[in-house]
């Protein structure tokens, strides 16, 4: 492993353990997911961890995790709960870590762990896809609102982002359009849809489902710990990367994130 990812394991297994012992549903999905049927632990070029966790379960862990800090070092932070936070989706951060992404808010924060909403999507596919599609449009907006140019991005995308960055807050509202990012994506649950999705995760369309894909989480093997997948991992990750069993190309293993700052050994409080 990486010094990084180093870091990062810790706040996976303190993840797993918080969740088993308050009876809440997680799962990791997308590369994590990846890494543990592939490699048994991390993907060797990966730089972070993501789970996902029901839309049910997901409050649940808001509201026990509020104002709180664990193991005197990890600390929860949500969209709309958190002032000044620039993501759709929550995180865990180890506080004795620093690191800044490139986004257009720059925040000083520590190493840290994805936590996604999984969205019910209701029943049918057609109407699945429908209500999927005004979530990813408004999900879309966010993003362009709040995320930084950058070179390795097309460049309608980057059009894109320096258009949404043109238009004053007062005529349109980065915290309103999470709000409304957060009621619009709530109007199903997890639990009783034939249909769900990571609304807010990177593979859009690729992320609709059908619930029982994800299932009853199932224990496997990462790193030196144990974690909860999903309960068909093959056709999870067959919907998200195809032949996910074939590595990509060499000038592909490289991390997807963008960071302008990094130091594991000392906390962004300090």
């Amino acid at each position: 492993m990486s010094d990084l990812q180093k870091r990062l394991l810790p706040i996976l297994k303190w993840f797993h353990e918080f969740c088993e012992s308050k009876g809440l549903r997680y799962y990791a999905i997308g590369g994590t997911t990846l890494g543990a049927i592939r490699h048994k632990g991390f993907i060797p070029w990966d730089d972070d961890v993501d789970v996902a966790m029901p839309r049910e379960d997901y409050e649940k862990l808001i509201e026990l995790t509020a104002n709180k800090t664990f193991e005197d070092k990890y600390v929860c932070e949500f969209p709309i709960k958190t002032k000044e936070y620039y993501y759709a989706f929550g995180k865990v951060y180890d506080k004795t870590t620093t690191l800044v992404e490139n986004k257009r808010h720059k925040q000083k924060k520590g190493v840290y762990l994805d936590i996604f909403p999984l969205e019910g999507l209701g029943t049918g596919k057609e109407n699945a896809l429908k209500h999927f599609k005004r979530i990813d449009g408004l999900f879309n907006r966010y993003n362009a609102k709040t995320c930084a140019v950058r070179k390795e991005r097309s460049l309608i995308k980057n059009l894109a982002i320096i258009f949404m960055r043109c238009i004053p807050e007062f005529i349109y509202n980065t915290n309103r359009l999470m709000r409304k990012l957060d009621r619009v994506s709530k109007k199903y649950g997890f639990y009783e849809s034939e249909y769900v999705c990571n609304a807010v995760g990177a593979y859009h369309e690729k992320e609709v489902i059908i619930r029982e894909i994800y299932g009853q989480p199932i224990k496997g093997k990462f790193e030196d710990i144990e974690i909860y997948l999903p309960s068909d991992c093959d056709k999870y990750l067959t919907a998200l990367y195809g032949d996910y069993m074939q590595p990509p190309p060499i000038e592909k293993q490289v991390s997807h994130h963008d960071f302008v700052f990094l130091d594991l050994g000392k906390g962004y409080l300090d």
